[in-house]
């Protein structure tokens, strides 16, 4: 308690300060605030004080039903890499406290099977210090469903600092059985048929400093 009474926060009307109307039932609902802008404006204040290179900046958010169930889950990444520590591979960040499901739960409660769920080797940056490893999530579907992605870090990778090399974007597609492949953007909708396979690389950190 009290940690912020001696900062004063000043914001012109923008997405962080927006204009909403005196009836609170005429207010936007919010999208994405509690996940992928509070990842983006973390990374955002910290870069100036150049004290972390980017994490993943994103929680990789995933999402597949029908009409008689839903499944949302936040998918983890790597940490920026900072003065004196490497960045931590496979966790969420700042604002998270989620728990992935554990793949038993999955399988037994929903239509799908997970057939990957590993440490992506190499996606963190280079540098005196290393960004942290993302991971790779591949979810096979076990029948009809609509499947969802609110994702980040898609285009531009998370930045390193100090000489330190940007982690590896993410990306995410599609896998048919007949393994044809449909590339999904970083916010992207498709109903997906028994037998297909969502694939999803996570981010890695950026670097800290020029390796010697």
């Amino acid at each position: 308690d009290g940690l912020f009474e001696p900062v004063r926060i000043i914001l012109p009307e923008c997405l962080l300060n927006p204009a909403f109307p005196d009836d609170i039932f005429q207010c936007p609902a919010i999208v994405g605030g509690n996940v992928e802008v509070s990842q983006r404006l973390t990374d955002t204040l910290l870069k100036p004080f150049g004290i972390l290179a980017c994490s993943q900046g994103t929680m990789n958010n995933v999402l597949f039903g029908d009409d008689t169930f839903s499944y949302y889950e936040t998918i983890a990444g790597g940490c920026g890499a900072g003065p004196g520590f490497d960045g931590a591979s496979a966790v969420h960040h700042h604002m998270t406290n989620t728990r992935i499901t554990d793949p038993e739960v999955l399988e037994y409660h929903y239509p799908v099977r997970l057939e990957r769920f590993e440490i992506r080797t190499g996606s963190g940056g280079q540098g005196h210090f290393r960004g942290g490893n993302g991971v790779i999530r591949e979810i096979r579907f076990l029948k009809d469903l609509r499947l969802s992605v609110l994702t980040q870090h898609r285009m531009i990778a998370p930045y390193g600092l100090k000489g330190g090399k940007p982690g590896e974007r993410g990306s995410q597609w599609i896998v048919h059985e007949n393994d044809s492949k449909i590339v999904l953007n970083s916010i992207d909708g498709i109903e997906v048929k028994a037998g297909d396979k969502l694939v999803i690389n996570t981010p890695g950190g950026g670097g800290w400093g020029r390796q010697k």
